[in-house]
């Protein structure tokens, strides 16, 4: 264990499928990676390894994808809004749409909201962005200084989701980018998935550099909605031969609409409280996301916000920035193998002491601005 992390072992809400592993897909499209690269400014992100977290885990070796710095912004979500807004003007070009800027519309816990707003800002389009309640007034002026027009919202983020739908239809200028789908709205976030598969390309990559070509054992994922875990779950479910690793979601114990889902085998709505984990406090699934997750996911866990915060600072100590979303990771996986009944799961996942693992980190403490040690509301 590391020296922050928590004295005593507990029980998590968890739960472990077999046989997600022989589940396949078909691939993200190539080119999104062709796209990125082209993009002013853009590099992969670090694969940090850790080997005081692979001691303590009982595993190989740790890796950390640190998307504290991503395309100028404190986490990762630039890639899904960039590729989704960049189909959206080709689709309106291609169909000779009247010319003129175009207002993209989002809902959001901060991230994407302000990866959106960033991208409408460089492309000379507008943004509106609604902001649900809890998240940090810091995170919200970020997302007005990318010169968004930003509503807030007294209601949780599925009110706010709703909220940005209904002013999207009302303008013919209008155009929704939101990374949840629901039945008649699938295609836009279709193309935010496929823009995260960037990240999971970099990550074989930097493996491969690193020496292990094998790819990993166990990768850990925060999850609000979904869509990054959909992301993750076709990059590696999609590959014809070879070794396919564990998957596990990470959600707030405030809102863990997927691991409930999981265990009652269809996609339902929770009600979620407050957690500093805001970026991930989300109550429905995404419906494009659900077949994934149900049929590709081998274990999902809730943590709580202290379960998080520990992990973020023993990150933090280690060199790696991470806000408590991103830090969800490290702490999923620690009470998976270290909680109560940590064995049984871990060879349930096929886990040994040769693993490895690798840990999502996919916000920076930029992202989640408060002060060390307030655990009560948040904005990702």
């Amino acid at each position: 264990m590391t020296e922050n992390a928590p004295s005593s072992p507990r029980t998590p809400p968890c739960l472990v499928r077999p046989g997600a592993r022989t589940w396949r897909c078909a691939p993200a499209p190539a080119e999104v990676r062709d796209f990125h690269a082209a993009l002013p400014g853009h590099s992969s992100t670090p694969l940090t390894e850790l080997p005081q977290l692979a001691a303590e885990l009982g595993v190989g070796r740790v890796f950390v994808k640190d998307e504290s710095s991503r395309l100028g912004l404190p986490a990762f979500k630039a890639l899904g809004a960039s590729w989704a807004v960049h189909r959206v003007l080709a689709e309106r070009a291609a169909g000779r749409e009247e010319p003129g800027p175009v207002t993209l519309v989002t809902a959001t816990d901060g991230n994407h909201g302000r990866a959106v707003a960033r991208t409408a800002r460089l492309l000379g389009q507008r943004a509106h962005v609604f902001v649900p309640r809890g998240v940090h007034p810091r995170a919200v002026a970020a997302i007005a200084a990318e010169r968004a027009t930003v509503t807030e919202v007294a209601g949780a983020y599925d009110e706010a989701v709703r909220l940005a739908a209904e002013a999207a239809a009302a303008r013919p200028d209008a155009v929704l980018v939101q990374d949840t789908a629901w039945a008649g709205y699938a295609r836009i976030p279709g193309w935010i998935v496929e823009g995260y598969s960037t990240l999971c390309a970099e990550i074989d990559e930097q493996l491969t550099e690193g020496g292990h070509a094998a790819g990993p054992d166990l990768v850990a994922v925060p999850v609000g909605v979904g869509s990054l875990a959909q992301a993750v779950v076709t990059h590696y479910r999609s590959r014809p031969s070879g070794q396919s690793p564990a998957l596990l979601s990470v959600e707030p114990e405030a809102a863990a609409c997927v691991l409930e889902s999981l265990g009652l085998g269809e996609p339902v709505s929770v009600s979620t409280g407050e957690t500093t984990m805001a970026g991930l406090n989300c109550g429905t699934p995404s419906s494009i996301a659900w077949p994934f997750l149900r049929d590709g996911l081998d274990a999902a866990v809730a943590v709580t916000d202290l379960d998080s915060a520990v992990a973020a600072g023993d990150l933090a100590a280690l060199g790696v920035s991470s806000g408590p979303c991103g830090a969800a990771s490290l702490a999923g996986v620690r009470v998976v193998l270290t909680g109560e009944g940590g064995e049984e799961r871990r060879t349930a996942l096929g886990l040994d002491a040769s693993s490895v693992v690798v840990l999502l980190s996919t916000e920076g403490t930029a992202a989640n601005p408060r002060a060390p040690g307030d655990h009560r509301t948040g904005g990702e």
